[in-house]
């Protein structure tokens, strides 16, 4: 078998071969050229970014008999030995990593070098290595022979001890740019006949999130046959999402347009779509409105909070994603979470501008036109409010919580879950919650998620009139998350053991910090026009 996959075969041989990692490798050369070199080296950073040929390479310039400005010289025969030279001694900490192992290196350290300057000992994944093998380490490492370098790699710096950490020189390894990425895509397509669209190399550049091993995998995979490889064989083969879908996506949701986003979202569900990518590609997007926002060049129905929190939303979704649930389920109620359940538009065709006294020079939408110190005003209002209602509803729901009341909203629930499947409006409110506690009145409901509670909570008004007729009255939600939850069980528990007596607290007392629905505009042409004069999108 004379095939050799593209990332062995394009693997660097020389310094001028590694791409992204400028700085390290002139760091590295600079000590070659003035006959600085250290005893141990600690090569960190993410998967495919060079750790490891930095490594060899670096192993292979510090033995050349000729090095010219840092670079090994690839004549001498120490440089064409190289492959096998029983001066190198790789080994892989993730099989190789007991105390025996090492014990065995160390043995084999004392002895001089057979034709190089060094012996050189490159340890790969060193983080895998045991505790006892580090302690073992550590004692060469205090006191290594003049002629042993050892050369560290790790994707995972965390897992190594700071007694290892401190005796070595650090070089920390960053994701390579996508245009770097890009061109050595194209370069690799030129040299192996491969024929690629530019719109297909930046995607495989996106897809390998800055590593270049998986960018010539996938390239690899991708060029198994002669024929072109496009944007469209990409996101078919390995449930990749288009930049074109993901930003008509967020312009369904700016525009409150709930049906394209529920059933974009059931596309990418029915086509196996990686839910990662997904979020990543839409964090990327969001970022970048954020930044036109800033610099004044947006002209959507985004603001800047509303993209600020979408971010920090899918990245919860990330990060604390249950293998057990359906992130597509999450992920559309971020998106629903922002669509306004009764947008306002004025047609200015149908009413005189005039009388309203709004200029026709502006396309601006009326959020991004009001005082930025305002919307902020208006959001602590809101987490005011929303704190004082938490506190009034959990107090309301332990006063008369009872486990009768939980069995039977539990069932309620599981019915209007059923109902949730094929109702996208139901869905939004019931999706990956659970009733943890229950009075006559009252439900507490949780997530996982703090920022899916939050949705929820600044909408219970809808909620509750969506699901009267499931509990044949008005039943009083609040949700929390999972956290909070805990919280105030242990809180609960503590008082019940001070013998606390709970009494109903009246919600009247926050209607006048409840938050104003709608906007000055539409209670404006209201009084001044009828209903039917103004449309409602």
């Amino acid at each position: 078998m004379n095939y050799k996959v593209l990332y062995r075969k394009y693997r660097p041989d020389r310094f001028s071969n590694i791409v992204g990692q400028d700085y390290s490798i002139q760091m590295l050369k600079n000590a070659i050229i003035h006959q600085k070199i250290s005893h141990a080296y600690l090569f960190t950073g993410p998967r495919g970014t060079g750790k490891t040929s930095t490594a060899k390479v670096f192993a292979k310039t510090i033995n050349c008999l000729n090095p010219i400005d840092g670079e090994a010289c690839g004549e001498c025969t120490n440089c064409l030995s190289f492959a096998t030279s029983p001066d190198i001694i790789e080994i892989d900490a993730a099989s190789n990593n007991g105390v025996d192992d090492i014990r065995e290196l160390i043995n084999n350290v004392k002895i001089a070098p057979s034709t190089g300057k060094y012996k050189i000992y490159i340890i790969d994944e060193v983080h895998m290595m045991t505790t006892s093998a580090f302690n073992a380490l550590l004692l060469t490492l205090e006191e290594p022979p003049k002629h042993a370098v050892f050369i560290m790699a790790t994707t995972n710096v965390e897992s190594v001890p700071i007694t290892i950490l401190s005796r070595c020189q650090r070089f920390n390894f960053q994701k390579i740019s996508l245009e770097n990425l890009k061109k050595q895509i194209k370069y690799v397509c030129e040299e192996e006949n491969i024929k690629i669209t530019d719109e297909a190399v930046s995607e495989i550049a996106s897809l390998s999130e800055g590593g270049m091993r998986d960018a010539l995998s996938l390239l690899d995979q991708l060029s198994s046959n002669e024929e072109e490889i496009t944007l469209d064989k990409i996101l078919e083969n390995y449930g990749s999402i288009s930049s074109k879908f993901i930003k008509d996506l967020l312009e369904s949701v700016a525009n409150n347009d709930v049906s394209k986003v529920v059933e974009a979202i059931q596309d990418l569900e029915s086509t196996s779509s990686d839910y990662k990518v997904f979020i990543k590609k839409v964090v990327q997007e969001l970022s970048h409105i954020a930044v036109l926002i800033k610099t004044g060049n947006y002209s959507g129905n985004f603001s800047f909070k509303q993209v600020r929190d979408m971010i920090f939303k899918f990245n919860d979704i990330l990060n604390k994603i249950n293998i057990n649930m359906n992130p597509f389920s999450l992920i559309l109620l971020v998106l629903l979470g922002d669509i306004q359940n009764n947008p306002f538009k004025v047609e200015l065709n149908v009413v005189n501008s005039s009388i309203l006294n709004v200029s026709n020079e502006s396309s601006v939408p009326i959020q991004e036109q009001g005082n930025r110190e305002e919307e902020m005003k208006i959001v602590d209002q809101e987490n005011q409010y929303l704190q004082k209602l938490r506190e009034i509803r959990v107090n309301n729901c332990f006063c008369g919580a009872k486990k009768e009341y939980l069995i039977q909203y539990q069932a309620n629930w599981k019915k209007i879950s059923d109902d949730a499947v094929t109702d996208p409006d139901i869905a939004s409110y019931v999706l990956d919650f659970s009733i943890v506690a229950a009075s006559s009145d009252y439900i507490l409901i949780t997530s996982k998620l703090e920022s899916t509670a939050k949705i929820l909570n600044s909408k219970l008004d809808q909620m509750e009139g969506a699901l009267k007729h499931y509990f044949d009255k008005t039943v009083h939600f609040f949700a929390l998350s999972e956290q909070d939850w805990r919280k105030e069980k242990e809180e609960y528990i503590a008082k019940l053991k001070q013998k606390f007596e709970y009494s109903l607290m009246d919600e009247s007392v926050l209607d006048e910090m409840k938050p104003k629905k709608g906007s000055e505009l539409e209670e404006i042409t209201t009084n001044v026009f009828n209903r039917d004069k103004i449309e409602i999108v």
